[in-house]
């Protein structure tokens, strides 16, 4: 395990710094609805930071078996920290401590109709993961340094002039939103720098 990504005050006082110094991007929802996911960084086997990943069940009416991270729509008189956070309950059944809230990264308009706002959360003593079977077939414990490499990959496609983002994850491919999200992550929170992923396209099954 690299130094880089032990879980502990080190990790969480850069993350912290970083994501202050980061100037977020908002966006307006122009006729779409609030939704925000969790990205949620705990100690995995060996003191290694991890972070929360699902394979949302297969039943669901929209998106069913695709990668995503825990989170969903915004309720009427929630913030996204408070959905972001409802949500890992709800889906993975991890409940941060008060105060685990370290910042956001930059609003991502979906084709499906959404504006998600990532809430980059740290999840001291959070526990094991256990999914909801009602919305969630697996939960994973990803290391935070899978998403080191390989690099994203990028392709085009007919529909749209805006390339595609894709992580190679374990034998397949997350794609955006949640791969942009992701790659954000790790680009602006944890090596400090001012990547933008919001112009990235979606696959055309995300699209409904």
């Amino acid at each position: 395990m690299s130094s880089r990504y032990e879980f502990g005050t080190t990790l969480r006082e850069r993350i912290q710094a970083n994501l202050d110094a980061f100037e977020r991007r908002a966006l307006d929802l122009a006729g779409r609805r609030a939704a925000a996911v969790a990205l949620t960084l705990f100690e995995g086997y060996g003191g290694e930071t991890c972070f929360a990943l699902t394979r949302r069940a297969s039943g669901l009416r929209q998106h069913g078996g695709q990668w995503a991270i825990p989170g969903g729509r915004v309720d009427h008189g929630e913030t996204p920290e408070e959905t972001a956070l409802r949500e890992l309950d709800e889906e993975v059944g991890l409940r941060p401590a008060a105060g685990s809230v370290l910042g956001r990264l930059d609003d991502f308009a979906t084709r499906s109709g959404f504006v998600i706002t990532p809430v980059v959360v740290w999840g001291a003593g959070v526990g094991s993961l256990q999914a909801n079977p009602r919305e969630v077939e697996t939960a994973y414990a990803v290391p935070l340094a899978e998403l080191d490499h390989p690099e994203p990959y990028l392709h085009a496609i007919p529909e749209s002039d805006r390339p595609v983002l894709s992580l190679p994850f374990r034998g397949d491919y997350i794609h955006a939103p949640t791969a942009a999200i992701l790659w954000q992550l790790l680009e602006v929170a944890v090596r400090g720098k001012g990547t933008r992923v919001a112009h990235y396209e979606q696959p055309l099954f995300a699209w409904k």
